[in-house]
């Protein structure tokens, strides 16, 4: 390598390009075949779940590790998948409204990758940002590479986005009625 740059540094800068290339990927996250799962619920009673749409997002990854990524969840998407129609339909208007995450006034919830260890084994650690219902919060978990797809479960405490309704952190005495703050989100992305 000293030779080239020596004799034509305009080869040795184009095989430089070109090599650290090979370790870098723009990807782009391909919202139809993409899905978050939900899942919340009550002390006494059960869980839920559902699904919510990917609205856009992309990510880009750096020698094996996660450098940057950056997504758009559609919560006006939001669906329940363990309930009959009519059921689920007032469980979803009921998670929209102001009482839960006020999806009027805020149709979009965020993610960005703030920081991430190095996939080993397919596996990395991230530290990332989350804004739901304007509120922001640092998380971190684990994500899981397969070729192209991305898969992590994250666990939020609805709580700190000031997600009030039924919450023993907010209220007291709710008996049966206590609904717990923490929900799961199973996100599985594809890119292109």
């Amino acid at each position: 390598m000293n030779y080239l740059r020596m004799k034509n540094p305009l080869l040795a800068l184009c095989l430089l390009a070109f090599s650290g290339s090979l370790f870098a990927q723009s990807l782009t996250v391909d919202p139809a075949k993409s899905s978050v799962q939900w899942e919340g619920g009550k002390l006494v009673g059960g869980a839920h779940s559902g699904l919510i749409q990917i609205k856009s997002g992309a990510l880009e990854v750096v020698d094996n590790t996660l450098k940057s990524a950056s997504f758009v969840i559609d919560m006006t998407s939001m669906t329940n998948t363990d309930l009959d129609e009519t059921y689920g339909q007032k469980l979803v208007g009921h998670l929209m409204s102001d009482d839960f995450f006020g999806v009027e006034k805020f149709p979009v919830a965020t993610l960005s990758i703030l920081s991430a260890s190095q996939f080993l084994d397919g596996k990395a650690q991230v530290q990332a940002s989350v804004t739901i219902k304007g509120h922001k919060e640092q998380i971190e978990f684990d994500v899981v590479r397969k070729g192209d797809v991305f898969e992590a479960e994250i666990v939020l405490d609805r709580a700190k986005f000031d997600v009030r309704y039924g919450s023993g952190s907010f209220f007291d005495d709710l008996g049966d009625d206590l609904i717990l703050d923490a929900f799961t989100m199973n996100i599985r992305l594809e890119t292109i």
